[in-house]
């Protein structure tokens, strides 16, 4: 039976960019939250009944629409990518925890369908302190009815803008509930279009959470319907195999269409969830340690098994050994591949090279060949982090300034430093003090500061990125510290916490640190199997950290965790943070 109706005030937040969300809030007593993620193409208006039946008046409710949704502003159904839904879902979450003075680790999420996929991608990407997660039916593979539609539509896409794909789905198929089924075919802000972009990205995100599952260690409930016509089951159940957490639970209901918590029985899952948050809530937060998942976690054992050889005349040796072989003959006609082979494909020199973009090589071939290696998933993605990079050390600069302080940069393995000197471009720095332990790069960076007229503030020194103490004793102090790139090489968090004690020392209170992050890589064995390191030409075998993990190493030095931004593929993360 359901509870007493809780009429919702009506709200909007800023989010990352400007744009005004609209969402809902049912008043509890302003202690623990419960944020709700509502289904695709239907609006917060429908998590009403939701709010009621769960039945815990104590908490405040909290939900949004989703942008292109309900009231909330944009083309309809549409955004420019799947990962824009969950920096909104970061920027609300961390809105509600300073709008009403919630802590985020006394929140908990309940999300359903498309939502519960942007809830727990937002989980795994963002690795926010909330206390628990219930997804309810995450539409983790869709029933497309149409032979190879999905693969149709990434075709298409690579030629042609993104068109829509109006829903199949008629309410009768969503649940058995008459009532449910009225009101969904008479609601007027029900959006049937969804974008071709987002559809298929939406595969390809849910694709990853399940295989990388394990980086979500927060308490975690799966309620699933038992004849979903809407969605797969298997991989639900795949991803809760895989679940990172200590405390997970899987609950089936029988006969149940896709619709789990606006089903006619609805009070059934809504009972788990209500008995599974309250659990959570009574007992202390207390997250799982991960600063030593570099010996004993799940991303050291893939990287052991990265470094292991193949076995000679495998499917896989041959594969990977005609990839090293095409690359070595590439690096015969592409600059970028020469370079990577000379150098490192993770040098200061490659990187640079990376963020000019210009595909340079021998010939009409040669270019070709360095414009399909420069446009590999790998290299977009470290673009878009110095993008993000840049965005946050401005971030930072205002920040300082509006607190009274001044603007004194330190990068303590810049490379040729060419993202830092582009960001300055942007800000008023008092001092830019850029240190890496290449003389290569340390020659490439001050050089570029020559060219851009800036040693009046701005040198670049020879340095251990690495050396506590060294970092420690700069001088005149920096008030933003940034570290681009550089843990990401290194599996050991010995050497991490090493560097990040000598920053804590360095910054004061009320600076900041930007830093960066890998938690997943698409392309893992292959850079293993076939590209070079810097360090004295080893293969190039990256440690993944999940965001937790390189949060808690940061947040364990004295910093806490402000801001974040991800590309859309998950790949890397550019974070700010303030120190304590």
């Amino acid at each position: 039976m359901d509870n007493e109706t809780r009429t919702p005030e009506e709200h909007t937040f800023a989010t990352f960019d400007g744009v005004e969300l609209f969402y809902r809030h049912w008043k509890g007593k302003g202690e623990k939250a419960i944020v709700l993620f509502h289904r695709g193409h239907e609006h917060s208006g429908r998590l009403q009944e939701v709010v009621d039946s769960l039945g815990l008046p104590d908490y405040d409710c909290f939900a949004w629409d989703a942008r292109g949704l309900g009231r909330s502003p944009g083309t309809r159904g549409y955004a420019d990518n799947f990962g824009v839904f969950l920096k909104d879902a970061d920027c609300f979450v961390r809105y509600l925890s300073q709008r009403y003075g919630i802590a985020i680790h006394d929140m908990a999420v309940v999300a359903q369908s498309v939502g519960a996929v942007i809830a727990a991608a937002w989980v795994h990407d963002y690795a926010p302190d909330i206390r628990c997660l219930v997804l309810a039916s995450p539409a983790l593979k869709v029933k497309l009815y149409i032979p190879f539609a999905r693969r149709l539509i990434a075709l298409k896409l690579k030629f042609k803008p993104p068109g829509f794909v109006n829903s199949y789905v008629k309410a009768k198929f969503l649940t058995h509930d008459p009532a449910r089924i009225a009101s969904y075919n008479s609601d007027p802000l029900i959006t049937r279009p969804i974008a071709e972009n987002i559809l298929v990205e939406l595969y390809d995100v849910a694709a990853r959470l399940v295989k990388d599952a394990a980086a979500i260690t927060t308490p975690t409930q799966l309620l699933v319907s038992g004849s979903d016509w809407v969605v797969h089951q298997e991989p639900m159940k795949r991803l809760f195999v895989n679940l990172g957490s200590a405390i997970k639970e899987y609950h089936e209901f029988p006969g149940f269409f896709h619709d789990t918590l606006g089903e006619k029985d609805r009070h059934l899952p809504l009972a788990k969830a209500r008995r599974f948050i309250e659990k959570q809530f009574s007992a202390p937060f207390a997250p799982p340690d991960l600063t030593r998942a570099d010996s004993q976690g799940y991303t050291y054992v893939e990287a052991e098994m990265l470094k292991s050889s193949l076995e000679p005349l495998s499917l896989k040796w041959f594969y990977y050994g005609m990839a090293k072989a095409n690359i070595r003959l590439g690096s015969h006609m592409s600059k970028g591949m020469k370079l990577g082979v000379d150098t490192g494909f993770d040098s200061g020199s490659t990187l640079d090279y990376v963020y000019e973009n210009q595909p340079r090589g021998k010939g009409a071939v040669g270019r070709f060949a360095d414009k399909a290696y420069l446009e590999s998933i790998g290299w977009r993605g470290i673009r878009i982090r110095k993008q993000n990079v840049e965005r946050l050390i401005t971030k930072a600069a205002t920040l300082l300034r509006a607190s009274g302080q001044p603007v004194r940069i330190m990068d303590i393995a810049a490379g040729h430093g060419r993202y830092i000197l582009d960001a300055v471009r942007h800000i008023e720095a008092d001092s830019i003090l850029l240190r890496d332990y290449s003389d290569l790069n340390v020659a490439a960076g001050s050089a570029m500061i020559r060219e851009r007229g800036l040693e009046a503030t701005a040198q670049f020194v020879a340095a251990n990125a690495f050396d506590t103490e060294s970092i420690a004793g700069v001088t005149p102090k920096p008030t933003l510290a940034v570290v681009s790139g550089l843990y990401e090489l290194f599996p050991d968090n010995a050497l991490i916490r090493a560097s990040l004690s000598g920053i804590a020392r360095a910054v004061a209170a009320g600076g900041y640190l930007v830093y960066t992050n890998q938690p997943w890589h698409p392309q893992l064995e292959l850079i293993a199997r076939t590209l070079t390191s810097h360090r004295q030409h080893q293969s190039w075998v990256m440690r993944r950290r999940t965001q937790r993990e390189m949060d808690q190493l940061v947040a364990n030095a004295g910093f806490e965790k402000v801001e974040q931004y991800s590309d859309s593929w998950g790949i890397f993360s550019v974070s700010l943070a303030r120190r304590r």
